[in-house]
């Protein structure tokens, strides 16, 4: 798509979830990823990391609350893993595909091109830069309006399917049961500076690396693994 596709895009997005930004070019930096901006190395032009950095906190403090309230008998544990489970890359890069998201991102034509789970980690952070952009345009109400009306509404069904269990756990359940081995995880690739590094975690059965999982920790990364070695596996 060109450039112009892609910007009006954006603005039919803006339009869609009813919100009026003052400064547009917020919204367009939500949608740039860092490959676009390598890419284009002689424009001035911001990639959505730090967006994503801000959108990510208030994501998951509007999802802490919400939890806090709905559900006042369980503890904290058990309301910790729901939101794990509302707030990881499966979650809301679905909820960014059905926004139609992946008409409005700026990628270089080697990631534009990509349309496995990578598209997945670079959708689900282009809806947390776009929840910073929202905050940073319109506040914290209107943000947490948008996330009330994308998010909010899968928690019943996170609980019932209880889509919110460990998924070590379970791989490693369905891996003992199915091919008699305990799954192990290593460190394949780290990326970022110190405050703010991303990891890239395999989940092996003996030598055969099943799936990866990206994370800002070692454990998040780990339980993406997990959960991509079960859809990997069809053990889901």
């Amino acid at each position: 798509m060109s450039r112009d596709t892609i910007q009006n895009n954006i603005q039919n997005f803006a339009n869609n979830i009813g919100i009026s930004f003052n400064t547009i070019s917020l919204l367009h930096t939500a949608f740039t990823h860092r490959s676009y901006v390598n890419e284009h190395r002689g424009e001035s032009i911001e990639h959505n990391e730090r967006l994503e950095f801000l959108g990510d906190a208030v994501l998951e403090l509007t999802v802490t609350r919400f939890l806090f309230d709905k559900y006042e008998e369980k503890n904290e544990g058990d309301l910790t893993a729901y939101r794990a489970a509302l707030v990881n890359t499966h979650t809301i890069s679905s909820a960014a595909t059905k926004l139609g998201m992946n008409d409005c991102l700026f990628l270089s034509k080697g990631e534009s091109r990509d349309t496995g789970r990578a598209r997945q980690y670079i959708l689900a952070d282009a809806f947390e830069a776009v929840i910073g952009a929202i905050y940073l345009d319109q506040g914290y109400e209107v943000a947490n309006d948008f996330i009330a009306k994308n998010i909010f509404p899968l928690a019943d069904e996170v609980v019932k399917k209880r889509l919110w269990q460990d998924s070590k756990s379970y791989f490693q359940e369905k891996a003992q049961e199915h091919v008699s081995i305990t799954p192990s995880y290593a460190v394949v690739k780290e990326e970022g500076p110190d405050h703010d590094k991303h990891f890239t975690v395999g989940a092996f059965l003996n030598d055969e690396q099943v799936a990866t999982g990206k994370g800002r920790s070692k454990q998040e990364a780990e339980q993406e693994a997990a959960q991509a070695a079960l859809e990997a596996k069809g053990w889901g």
